[in-house]
């Protein structure tokens, strides 16, 4: 063997050592992603949040130590937002980094695809050598089996129960114990034990704080006797109320229901008590990440699938596009990225669809042309884009049998144009700037004029923005010209 032949050999045998030490650098330095939400819960519903409200607060009484941890060590997003409000197709949202007018899932009882299955990141992560995993709720009507784009998953079906709840672990059912969402916590905390030493995603969807509103026997009293302080737009009806009749005057009955109970002491004692609950299991997934020596190259994401309202407009349930509805809380917590990104608060405009593009960003991975958010990554380390999103679009399509019509709005970061398809005298403009309740309709305001045009044109720029078209699976609405 000549010296040439002996070199060149050499320099390949080096290359592919040196290559392989590479590929491990690289794993190495790839973040695992624990992102946990909840379903149902308010933008305020965070401690830390009524805290800095002050006299303002609404729930002066909450407490969220473990969640209040996570703000202090990461990044909190003041205005957090979903882009549909409501439970499934936020979630696919989530998953997908689009709207559901383009990812098909647009109401509560549409399965995620199996085949065909859109770019989500968790396919594209998995693909990329991460362990995936989905424990908890997934909620895409009763979709059974395995998580679409998941390899390992723990979960339940449609809105399950919040005690001794059957799991469908990898498509098998198993029966539980206990309360729901400690039992999707002990689940995930065995995912965490089980691949700590390979590049890991996991989802961990909490039931709570979802009605019926059952917190775990030992925080049922925890809010025993607390009374929320009022707020200006408790009387000020949705500008749909009372004029919209869905098909089913029985199944709307319940809904009426909560909404005129939605303020009571019984129905807050027991949505709270379920998000006291969701804290401490918050608390025992940042201890294990601990225990594993995980949590500086772990990031942590937590947020909810949508808002809710406690009585504001005399609603309660979320899908409109009022604030109580579509604004979310958002905690970004990433140790690698420095005190930059420690105890800081965002006041640009976040959503839900950004979630896909921000995991694959942190993860090295190139972002499909076909996500419509955007990376929250310059965002976490203080250097905000020039370009970064001043408004937003918002959807959300009439579901069977519920009394909320078709919903379109834009927000921007200072007011709100808010439309009805079919019923343009129901069209709301806000300044939320003085005006944050939304309880004065500006619409026929002549000295509001300039606003409503201006509004009125970000409306069109951001239909035509995220290609907006009405599914052909939607509802198709009733009447809603009659009144009760």
């Amino acid at each position: 063997m000549n010296n040439l032949l002996r070199i060149g050999i050499g320099w390949i045998v080096l290359s592919q050592a040196v290559a392989g030490l590479w590929a491990e650098i690289m794993a190495a330095e790839r973040p695992n992603f624990l992102f946990i939400y909840t379903d149902d819960q308010r933008w305020d519903a965070l401690g830390v949040v009524q805290r800095e409200q002050g006299d303002k607060g609404r729930f002066p009484w909450l407490q969220t130590p473990h969640l209040d941890r996570l703000a202090a060590e990461g990044v909190r997003f003041r205005n957090a937002f979903v882009v549909h409000s409501l439970c499934t197709p936020s979630r696919s949202a989530f998953l997908t980094g689009q709207y559901g007018h383009l990812n098909g899932v647009i109401n509560n009882r549409t399965p995620f695809p199996r085949e065909n299955l859109p770019h989500t990141w968790s396919q594209l992560l998995k693909q990329a050598g991460y362990v995936t995993g989905y424990v908890g709720k997934f909620h895409h009507g009763q979709q059974s089996g395995p998580r679409p784009g998941f390899e390992h998953s723990a979960s339940f079906l449609g809105q399950g129960r919040y005690m001794d709840c059957p799991f469908e672990v990898n498509g098998q059912i198993t029966p539980t114990q206990g309360w729901v969402d400690d039992v999707s916590t002990d689940y995930a905390l065995g995912f965490l034990t089980a691949h700590r030493d390979k590049p890991f995603a996991l989802v961990v969807g909490y039931k709570s704080a979802h009605g019926p509103f059952e917190p775990p026997p030992r925080l049922a009293d925890k809010y025993a006797g607390q009374q929320p302080r009022p707020v200006p737009n408790l009387n000020v009806p949705a500008v749909y109320a009372g004029k919209f009749r869905p098909a089913s005057k029985t199944q709307d009955a319940p809904k009426k229901k909560k909404a005129a109970q939605a303020a009571g002491r019984p129905m807050l004692q027991g949505y709270f008590g379920c998000l006291a609950g969701v804290d401490e299991n918050v608390g025992r997934l940042l201890a294990r990440l601990e225990e594993l020596q995980l949590a500086d190259s772990t990031v942590v994401i937590f947020t909810s699938d949508n808002g809710f309202y406690l009585g504001e407009h005399g609603l309660g349930d979320k899908r409109s596009a009022y604030e109580e509805s579509i604004r979310i809380p958002l905690l970004v917590r990433y140790p690698r990225l420095g005190q930059a990104a420690r105890g800081k608060v965002v006041d640009a405009l976040a959503l839900n669809i950004d979630l896909a593009p921000t995991l694959l960003d942190l993860a090295g991975l190139p972002i499909p042309p076909s996500m419509q958010g955007r990376s929250w990554r310059p965002l976490l380390t203080g250097a905000t884009p020039s370009d970064w999103r001043t408004a937003f679009f918002y959807e959300y399509f009439y579901e069977r049998p519920f009394a909320v019509p078709t919903v379109l709005a834009v927000r921007t970061t200072t007011a709100k144009l808010i439309r009805y398809p079919g019923h343009d005298d129901w069209t709301e403009l806000f300044d939320l700037t003085r005006d944050p309740y939304e309880t004065r309709n500006l619409i026929a305001d002549p000295a509001a004029r300039d606003l409503r045009h201006e509004m009125e044109a970000e409306f069109d720029r951001q239909s035509k923005l995220v290609e907006f078209r009405t599914p052909p699976t939607a509802d198709l609405p009733p009447d809603a010209s009659a009144t009760p």
